[in-house]
């Protein structure tokens, strides 16, 4: 039976045909294509598109074998694993055609996620692990942020090039075009290509969300090696390079990106004031308005406890708070072979492991961390889990060092395996959501969001999302913020010192001596995430001030 693309009616708001490509989503459990946060946004995005009947397909790339799996070696510390993946639910749409990477013709194979299988827009998602290809073609595909710098800028042309051919073949040609990151890049010069060499005709067709508030974070290579690639497809480097005013022999995807679109969004206001401090100075670019990232309701709140608050019954809220903490209590005892309790205070940290992140700033001052764990009359107990990069060798070392130093103490936790299924558990099952990133070099986070819609309290730095949200001691706690002319190191010294005195002087003594209190704050922040951190939000936003601009 031949393939049929098939899709709800578009909500009469919402005509206008978008295809959103991005490198990463998180879409279900069962299917294994997103590392991190970029996922987990692309996959609320993708949900809440869903619910609002939006005409817009999703474009991303089936990866043989996923990030990777999160294992563990004999001596509990970090193991990378790599498993094959394989889908049933997945349509082939029977759309095989070649792509031109590194001069060399790549047969790509598009494969359909019905919007039913998991409640999403429809999907488009591209492999080069077919038969038809050499093996270093079909490599391609097999793994999500690949660390071979060439393998990755082939992603990048699997990507835009792929997920606009294959567009066009199906007769699904949008009328605008979202890159989310500049992973799919390519996709602007093809673009160029196919209207005229017209960079202002590229506009009209192209935006873009930038998430990455530092300069090291933006992809940078070298035009000489994106030409040998074939990344500016038939176009010859220098008019590329030309049509984007870059010739200073690199071409930066983000700063590239802003000049071949007409509008960009970050992902949080003061990732709006921070990107346009980036690239305000660079002639030629695109406006960068803020639309704040979100995530979708639907998928992460818990119904019961959304109910109970509905319903002002705090016995019935209470109940299904501590029901959700055993749910994932059992889940850290089976891992690690450590019993939780559910009535103490539960402190979590789980997100993706990276340096700026600080996964240890809670145990800066270890023998204060370990008075805070080992306290009998107020106990506090400590879960980490994230995955690093695996070829970050800093993020693991720091994974495995928090392994190293917390073993011998009963009350504190870490899990492997941080993906949708275990990022729901803990957030339903803490009573606390840590976040401290090193100010002002986290654009959005969303983690916090998701804990919030399941009554967990944020004891956060005040980045990203969290001041547009934060009332302080109202619905979550906010982590004073050090001088920023000071080094790191004196940064990392004050800020561990204010987390871990909130902990012990108001968050302790606030859940054991006044309970009432804790659950109003918890409740409050309950209610206060929704609407204006439901992706509903944002998606609506992005027709309305992104697409529509």
């Amino acid at each position: 039976m031949a393939f049929q693309f098939s899709t709800y009616p578009p909500a009469p708001e919402y005509q206008q045909r978008v295809a959103y490509f991005s490198m990463e989503f998180a879409l279900d459990q069962a299917l294994k294509t997103y590392s991190g946060g970029l996922g987990f946004l692309a996959g609320s995005h993708m949900r809440s598109a869903y619910d609002l009947r939006q005409n817009v397909i999703g474009i991303g790339i089936l990866w043989s074998f996923g990030y990777y799996d999160q294992g563990r070696n004999e001596d509990q510390t970090l193991r990378v694993d790599y498993v094959q993946k394989h889908y049933s639910f997945l349509e082939d749409t029977g759309v095989t055609f070649p792509i031109t990477i590194h001069d060399t013709p790549v047969q790509v194979r598009a494969w359909f996620l019905n919007p039913e299988t998991f409640g999403t827009a429809p999907m488009l998602l591209l492999s080069t692990d077919i038969p038809e290809n050499d093996y270093l073609s079909r490599t391609i595909s097999h793994h999500l942020y690949d660390a071979d710098t060439a393998a990755r800028i082939a992603q990048s042309i699997l990507l835009g090039v792929g997920g606009a051919e294959a567009l066009d073949r199906l007769n699904l040609t949008p009328d605008l075009y979202h890159l989310n990151e500049g992973h799919g890049l390519p996709l602007g010069f093809w673009l160029l290509d196919k209207h005229g060499r017209d960079p202002e005709e590229v506009k009209k067709r192209l935006v873009f969300t930038t998430h990455t508030p530092e300069l090291a974070g933006n992809e940078e290579h070298p035009v000489a090696l994106l030409n040998k690639m074939s990344f500016f497809g038939d176009i010859p480097a220098k008019e590329a390079t030309a049509a984007v005013l870059s010739d200073n022999g690199s071409l930066n995807y983000t700063l590239t990106a802003l000049r071949l679109s007409k509008q960009a969004n970050a992902v949080s206001q003061v990732h709006g004031r921070v990107a346009n401090e980036m690239w305000g100075e660079n002639p030629g670019i695109c406006p960068i308005i803020a639309i704040t990232n979100s995530q979708n309701g639907r998928y992460w709140r818990d119904p019961a406890l959304a109910d109970a608050l509905q319903d002002g019954d705090d016995e019935a809220w209470t109940a299904r708070k501590r029901q959700m903490k055993e749910d994932l209590f059992r889940v850290v005892a089976d891992q690690t072979g450590t019993l939780l309790d559910p009535d103490a205070l539960t402190l979590v940290w789980a997100r993706r492991f990276a340096s700026y992140k600080r996964a240890d700033l809670i145990l800066h001052d270890l023998d204060r961390f370990r008075d805070l764990v080992q306290n009998d009359d107020r106990p506090v107990q400590v879960i980490w889990a994230g995955k690093p990069y695996p070829k970050d060798y800093g993020a693991i070392n720091l994974f495995n060092d928090i392994i190293r130093e917390t073993r011998s103490l009963r009350r504190c936790a870490i899990l492997t395996g941080y993906e949708l299924h275990l990022s729901r558990l803990l957030k339903c099952g803490s009573d606390i959501w840590l976040n401290t990133p090193r100010y002002p070099r986290e654009a959005s986070g969303t983690s916090g969001m998701t804990a919030a819609m399941n009554g967990s309290v944020s004891v956060s730095i005040p980045d990203g999302w969290i001041p547009e949200f934060a009332r302080d001691g109202e619905n979550c706690f906010l982590i004073p913020i050090a001088d920023l002319s000071l080094p790191d190191r004196e940064k990392d010294r004050i800020e561990a010192d204010n987390l871990l005195t909130i902990l012990e002087q108001q968050v302790a003594p606030l859940y054991y001596d006044q309970p009432g209190q804790f659950l109003r704050i918890r409740q409050q922040a309950q209610r206060d995430v929704e609407p204006q951190f439901e992706s509903g939000r944002m998606a609506q936003e992005y027709y309305q001030r992104l697409y529509g601009a």
